[in-house]
C-alpha cells in the first residue's frame, strides 16, 4: 500500500500495549469453536482489535485469509537481505503514535525522517525562488480544495483546484492527489481531503513497519491461511464458515479491506444492507505501488531517506525515496491511475519505468550501479485488492456508515473506518480498538470504554509545506505533508 502508511493518528488505545504477551503467532491446528469476538483479517486493525479483546479478559478467534500477518503493512528481508516494506512505511507523529511508543518493547528502532524534500527540474534540482513557487502553489491549491469542502455541496478536489496552476499543476496534482490518496484527484472527495488528519512530523521503522506489527502480533491467536467464506447472524451471536470448519462467535470485528468486501468475497445472511454497500463502493481502495532497487554506490548522490518530486507535465511521474534507512534501497513509488495502468502491465514495465525515469533525472549511467529490482502488485493481492481509501466524491459520510454497528453484531473496523485517519496504518489500528470494544459491549461481554482521541488541530494547516534550510543551496528542499 502505500507508500504511505502514512497520516497521524491519536494515542486512544495506548492501553492495548498491556495485552499479555503469549507464545509465538503461528498457524493454528484447528479454528477454535466458540469465542466471545471473532476478528477477520490480521492486519493493524485486526491486531489492535485482538489485543483489547485479549485485555479484556475474553476469549478470540483471529481468522487470516493469508499466510501471513500484517494486511498492507509486509516487511520482507529475503529479496535484497534488507528490510524492504512492500507496504505501508510511513509513521506520523511519533510522539502521540501508539506503533512508535510500542517500537522499544518490540525491540525495533523507530527514528525520525528527515523534514525536508527536493524537488527536480530535469537534471537539476530547483532553485530557491522556484521551490519558493512550487510551495506557494502547493498552498493556493490545497486551501482551494478546502474551502471547497466548507459548501453544501461535495465535490472532487480537481473541480476545486484553481485553475491558474500554471506550469506547476502536474507536480502539484500529482503531490496532493496519487502520493497523498492513491488516487487522482478527480476521484477523491473534497470533503473527505479536507477531513483527513493533520500530517507533520513523520518517523520510520529500521527494521520495517511490518516488522514492527508482526511484534505486535507475537503471542496472539493468528489462525493462518483462514478465509471467511460466510458470516451469518444468528440466535445470539454469529456463525463463521471457514474452509477449516465454524466458529460460533457473539459479535465479529470485520477488517477485510473496502474492495473485498464490495466484491463478495465473503457472503453474509442476511445480506449486507444497500446502505453498506453502498459505502464500501464509495471508499474503494486506490492504486499505490512501490518499485525498489538495490543501487550500489549511492549514484543518486542523496541522503539517508531523501524525499524527492520532479516538475512534470503530466501524470508520467512518481516519488523517490533514497537509501531507505541508511541501505542501498530506493523507493520509486507510482500511484493514482498512471500506477494502476502501470502495475496492470507487469513488474518487468514497472521496473523499466522506473529505470528510464530515474535515467532521465540523473543521468542514464546510473543503470550500471542498479542490481537487484522489486516491484509490488498490490491490486492483484486477492485479500487486499489495492492500496487504502480515499472517498469517492459524496463519499465522506460513507466512513461513519461503515464505523456503525450492523445488527448489533457485526462490526467494520480498518483505516476506511476512520473519518480522520482513513490510509493509514494508526487510522486502522484505531479503529480496530474501538471496533473491539463496541463488540464487548454489544454483545454484553462487556468492556471498557475506549480512551477520549484528543481534540484535533485545525486540518488547514495541516497541508501547508513549509521551506527547510539544508547545507547545499543548489538544492533546496521543501515539506509537502503526506499520506
Amino acid at each position: 500500500m502505500p507508500g504511505f502508511s502514512r497520516r497521524l493518528f491519536l494515542a486512544a488505545t495506548a492501553g492495548a500495549a498491556a495485552a499479555p504477551a503469549l507464545a509465538q503467532v503461528r498457524p493454528a491446528p484447528a479454528p477454535s469453536a466458540e469465542v466471545d469476538v471473532a476478528i477477520v483479517g490480521a492486519g493493524a486493525a485486526g491486531i489492535a482489535a485482538a489485543r483489547r479483546v485479549i485485555l479484556e479478559g475474553r476469549r478470540v478467534a483471529i481468522l487470516e485469509a493469508s499466510e501471513r500477518i500484517g494486511g498492507r503493512c509486509i516487511t520482507d528481508t529475503a529479496i535484497f537481505g534488507v528490510p524492504f516494506d512492500l507496504g505501508a512505511h510511513w509513521l506520523h507523529a511519533p510522539d502521540i503514535n501508539p506503533l512508535s511508543k510500542f517500537s522499544a518493547t518490540a525491540g525495533v528502532d523507530v527514528y525520525p525522517a528527515p523534514r525536508g524534500q527536493k524537488l527536480k527540474i530535469g537534471r537539476r534540482y530547483a532553485r530557491e525562488g522556484e521551490t519558493e513557487d512550487f510551495l506557494a502553489t502547493v498552498v493556493r491549491a490545497n486551501r482551494a480544495i478546502l474551502d471547497a469542502a466548507r459548501g453544501t455541496t461535495d465535490m472532487s478536489c480537481a473541480r476545486a483546484l484553481p485553475r491558474d496552476l500554471g506550469e506547476w499543476k502536474g507536480s502539484v496534482e500529482f503531490v496532493l492527489g496519487p502520493f497523498g490518496c492513491a488516487k487522482d484527484l478527480s476521484e477523491v472527495s473534497a470533503a473527505d481531503f479536507a477531513r483527513s488528519g493533520e500530517r507533520d512530523l513523520d518517523a520510520f521503522c529500521r527494521q520495517g513497519l511490518g516488522t514492527l506489527l508482526s511484534k505486535l502480533a507475537e503471542g496472539l491467536p493468528v489462525q493462518l491461511g483462514t478465509p471467511v467464506l460466510s458470516i451469518a447472524s444468528v440466535r445470539n451471536g454469529v456463525e463463521i464458515e471457514t474452509p477449516r470448519g465454524k466458529i460460533n462467535a457473539r459479535a465479529v470485528v470485520v477488517t477485510a479491506s473496502t474492495n473485498v468486501l464490495a466484491g463478495g468475497a465473503i457472503r453474509f445472511a442476511p445480506e449486507l444492507p444497500k446502505r453498506q454497500l453502498d459505502a464500501l463502493q464509495k471508499l474503494s481502495l486506490g492504486s499505490y505501488e512501490r518499485i525498489a532497487l538495490e543501487m550500489e554506490g549511492n549514484p543518486l548522490n542523496l541522503q539517508r531517506d531523501d524525499l524527492v518530486f520532479e516538475k512534470t507535465d503530466g501524470i508520467r511521474t512518481a516519488s523517490i525515496l533514497a537509501n531507505v534507512s541508511g541501505t542501498s534501497l530506493t523507493y520509486v513509488d507510482v500511484a493514482g491511475s498512471f500506477g494502476r495502468e502501470l502495475a496492470s502491465r507487469g513488474r518487468k514495465a514497472m521496473t523499466d519505468f522506473a529505470v528510464e525515469w530515474l535515467g532521465g533525472l540523473f543521468g542514464t549511467e546510473i543503470e550500471k550501479s542498479i542490481k537487484r529490482m522489486h516491484a509490488t502488485q498490490w491490486f492483484a493481492e486477492p485479500f487486499v485488492q489495492g492500496a487504502f481509501s480515499a472517498a469517492s466524491v459524496g463519499g465522506q459520510p460513507s466512513r461513519r456508515i461503515l464505523m456503525e454497528p450492523l445488527r448489533e453484531r457485526i462490526f467494520f473496523a480498518g483505516e476506511a473506518a476512520h473519518e480522520m485517519l482513513w490510509g493509514t496504518v494508526g487510522g486502522a489500528w484505531e479503529s480496530g480498538d474501538r471496533a473491539a470494544v463496541a463488540a464487548l459491549r454489544f454483545s454484553g461481554v462487556g468492556a471498557a470504554p475506549a480512551p477520549e482521541a484528543k481534540p484535533q488541530k485545525p486540518t488547514r494547516q495541516r497541508r501547508e509545506p513549509r521551506a527547510q534550510t539544508r547545507p547545499e543551496p543548489q538544492q533546496p528542499t521543501f515539506r509537502i505533508l503526506r499520506e
